[in-house]
């Protein structure tokens, strides 16, 4: 099915509006979380997504050849100022990457403050992510050495830097919460194994409903059920610009609409 077929057919169906910033843990629960969105936010929904692993708020980052923009310089905003009108809930988390790229704390919240501005404009609800601080907290300088080569292997911050930073940075996303009228949802412990920055996969439904819920204040009783067609469909997409090895690749977007008739536009 054609994705610019389906936009002009299905847009003017649409219930709502999402837009969801976030890093890796929006990558890997894309499909969750999209389910999730049409429970709590309605369906069929323009969802506008800036994510992937590694991803920065604010500077291009690089992983394992495939670079991306930063999420404040991406073509997300753009779109986002052209397309019609829509209710508009706004989703803001894995903000923490940037630390373990050498990005100060003030710049990194200053980069957050300007998306949260942006979202501000048209947007009826934003909830905001904590650090996962519980988890967090539970880190060893040995297992934050073996985490840092593995996903961030050209970081040189230190773990006492790393650990002094997002006490600092965390302070400040409940501070830009507060200034921007966003809703802070707390990350709690259990939501993590081994993997202190990925929320395990056999709670995503329940971890996802908890923090969208906050969108409306009064959350479906339905979970999302999950999908592996939806999710392999969904991971199989490419943004509106990136590049792999060197060669910049580019995808208009909607990208795909799914069953429901979500329209998905990656960033």
């Amino acid at each position: 099915m054609d994705a610019d077929m389906d936009e002009s057919r299905l847009r003017p169906l649409l219930a709502g509006r999402v837009v969801l910033l976030g890093a890796s843990n929006v990558a890997r629960g894309i499909s969750t979380i999209l389910e999730t969105a049409e429970l709590v936010w309605g369906q069929p929904l323009d969802a506008l997504i800036a994510c992937g692993h590694g991803r920065s708020y604010g500077a291009a980052s690089r992983l394992l050849g495939r670079s991306l923009p930063g999420i404040l310089e991406c073509g997300l905003w753009d779109e986002l100022a052209r397309r019609p009108a829509l209710p508009t809930a706004a989703l803001v988390t894995d903000v923490g990457n940037d630390i373990l790229y050498g990005a100060s704390v003030a710049r990194i919240a200053a980069w957050v403050d300007q998306c949260l501005a942006r979202l501000g404009d048209v947007c009826q609800m934003v909830v905001i992510t904590e650090l996962p601080m519980q988890r967090i907290a539970l880190i060893t300088p040995r297992q934050y050495g073996l985490w840092q080569r593995l996903l961030f292997p050209g970081s040189q911050v230190t773990f006492d830097d790393a650990m002094a930073r997002v006490d600092e940075l965390n302070e400040c996303l409940r501070e830009l919460a507060r200034r921007h009228g966003a809703t802070l949802c707390v990350q709690p412990r259990a939501w993590y194994g081994l993997d202190p920055i990925h929320i395990r996969r056999a709670d995503w439904s329940q971890a996802w409903h908890e923090i969208l819920a906050s969108w409306t204040g009064h959350p479906s009783a339905q979970r999302a059920r999950g999908s592996w067609r939806r999710w392999l469909r969904l991971r199989a997409q490419r943004p509106l610009v990136r590049s792999l090895f060197g060669i910049e690749q580019r995808r208009a977007q909607p990208s795909c609409a799914l069953r429901s008739g979500t329209l998905v536009s990656l960033f």
